[in-house]
């Protein structure tokens, strides 16, 4: 009986250890731009889109209008910007958890 609850209780302690090893989303380096200016999509305005090996989607969870003026020089609609994002694309939209513009290159 000892060894059965021994067994049990390993088996528990492994349960919980293999639960909280979950994988962490891995961020990624992506194009980032206007949707509709640089990358060409049908929709109506301006709004925040990103390209992922040569795919673009729309973003939820970050928006155009947080990264300044999108019709500046060096804004969205006029350029294409690199970003490190953490997120999953559903229904052919990226879903984004962290979405972290980088610095321009000069």
């Amino acid at each position: 009986m000892k060894k059965i609850a021994s067994l049990l209780f390993l088996f528990s302690v492994a349960l919980v250890n293999a639960q909280d090893k979950k994988e962490q989303p891995k961020s990624q380096i992506v194009e980032a731009s206007c949707g509709q200016c640089q990358f060409k999509m049908k929709g109506n305005g301006c709004d925040l889109a990103v390209r992922i090996e040569g795919k673009s989607y729309f973003v939820d969870g970050a928006s155009i209008d947080s990264f300044g003026d999108a019709h500046a020089n060096d804004g969205f609609c006029a350029s294409v910007r690199k970003a490190e994002v953490v997120g999953k694309i559903i229904d052919n939209r990226f879903k984004a958890t962290s979405f972290k513009l980088l610095p321009e290159k000069k």
